[in-house]
């Protein structure tokens, strides 16, 4: 067995645990490996084990592993193909590249992204699905919408005539290092959200609530996450600067 694979294993229990002390069904927690900073051989060998959905942080990144994936992500080549989900931060002069790139953008966080990915969309010919960013903590180095914020409205307004987007969900990143309880409320705080606006706004779809890292995971799926992002907890810790790429070890 493969420390890779033996990670999975690892993490399956754990979500498997976490859904039946929230009396949720597994099927409802959908798994996203998180690829950034792992080369495409990486990608190739989670696909084999059966992971199909894969988030990326960066364009310039992914471009230079999208070659070598191109036939696990061909319709024609595999039965199950991989996506591949753009989870960074967005530049609107990107989004073209993005949406050449990526089978979903999990991190609108603008109305003038959201434009600019709609129009980008529109001349490849395509449907993309999208999330919301949402900031919930109060780090500055966070990205995302101010739920509370006028163009957090604009956007939800706005949306259903963006025809080239399919709206998702949305998605949080809790703060760091702060304690069990703070977490809890970030992932309930975005669950509210998500019933309030789609009370509302009753032609956008917002089934995906994707939050949950590693490190608070089985939190996130007690507050109705739908889709939880996993990076170190499959692939190991990622590699400093200066230092080579470590063998995946222990879920952290």
């Amino acid at each position: 067995m493969t420390p890779l694979n033996d990670n999975l294993e690892k993490l399956e229990d754990a979500i498997d645990q976490a859904c039946r002390r929230a009396g949720r069904p597994r099927a409802e927690v959908e798994l996203m490996a998180v690829s950034k900073t792992y080369p495409a051989a990486t990608i190739a060998e989670a696909a084999a084990l059966g992971l199909r959905l894969f988030g990326e942080n960066r364009v310039q990144e992914f471009t230079a592993k999208a070659p070598e994936l191109a036939s696990l992500r061909a319709t024609a080549a595999s039965d199950e193909p991989i996506r591949v989900h753009l989870i960074g931060h967005l530049q609107s002069n990107k989004a073209l590249r993005a949406m050449e790139l990526f089978d979903g953008i999990d991190s609108l966080d603008s109305l003038r992204l959201a434009e600019r990915l709609n129009e980008s969309a529109g001349k490849l010919g395509k449907r993309s699905p999208v999330l919301i960013e949402v900031k919930l903590s109060p780090e500055e180095t966070k990205s995302g919408l101010d739920p509370d914020s006028a163009e957090a409205s604009d956007l939800l307004e706005r949306l259903p005539g963006l025809n080239h987007l399919q709206i998702r969900g949305l998605m949080t990143i809790a703060p760091w290092g702060v304690a069990e309880d703070v977490t809890r409320t970030c992932f309930r705080s975005l669950r509210q959200w998500r019933d309030r606006w789609a009370a509302v706004h009753l032609r956008l779809s917002l089934d995906v609530l994707s939050m949950g890292m590693s490190g608070d995971f089985p939190i996130a799926i007690e507050e109705g996450a739908t889709r939880i992002r996993i990076g170190t907890a499959l692939f190991g810790a990622r590699k400093k600067p200066g230092h080579p790429q470590p063998v995946p070890a222990g879920p952290a």
